[in-house]
């Protein structure tokens, strides 16, 4: 990603294999956005988002050519088990006992992911729910409890004390 730095007079745009000087003197009061690529735009003969097309945008609808994937986090085992959802969206945990899977922390409506529940070598481990989980029906899921069993939770938050959440159980 290409990164700045603003001096009295001008911007210098660093492009990763050089920097690049734009003056910026008579700018004036605050400019929009698109006034100010325009003026890049003629110093560089690029648009910024033309010439930083490979930086995702968080406020601009994209396309993506190359498959994109989260990373699942390792949540640590004890009797409560509380997910921080500014980690990861995707999770897994080794269930060493009957647990409580707690509200998340860090919720932002819209996030969805999945947690898998992994039995430990002995299994018959249950889990029961914070309130903030919403299963269908109301009702909070029966695990898989054979020995080393996977069962997996997809959700979607719905609102700051509301999941929406879907249990598959019994895969391998």
């Amino acid at each position: 990603m290409a990164h700045g730095k603003i001096r009295v007079n001008t911007l210098t745009y660093d492009t990763g294999s050089g920097d690049v000087d734009v003056a910026v003197s008579g700018l004036g009061p605050a400019r929009t956005d698109s006034e100010i690529d325009a003026r890049i735009t003629a110093a560089t003969g690029s648009s910024v988002q033309a010439f930083d097309a490979d930086t995702a945008k968080t406020d601009a609808a994209q396309t993506f050519t190359a498959a994109q994937r989260g990373t699942i986090v390792t949540l640590t085992d004890g009797a409560t088990i509380t997910p921080d959802f500014a980690t990861a969206n995707n999770f897994t945990v080794t269930l060493g006992g009957n647990r409580t899977i707690a509200n998340p922390t860090n919720l932002t409506a819209g996030q969805s992911g999945s947690i898998f529940l992994v039995q430990d070598g002995t299994g018959s481990r249950t889990a029961s729910w914070g309130s903030y989980w919403d299963f269908a029906g109301a009702a909070a899921p029966t695990l898989t409890t054979d020995a080393n069993a996977v069962d997996r939770v997809d959700y979607i938050v719905r609102s700051a004390t509301s999941i929406h959440a879907v249990f598959t159980g019994n895969y391998s």
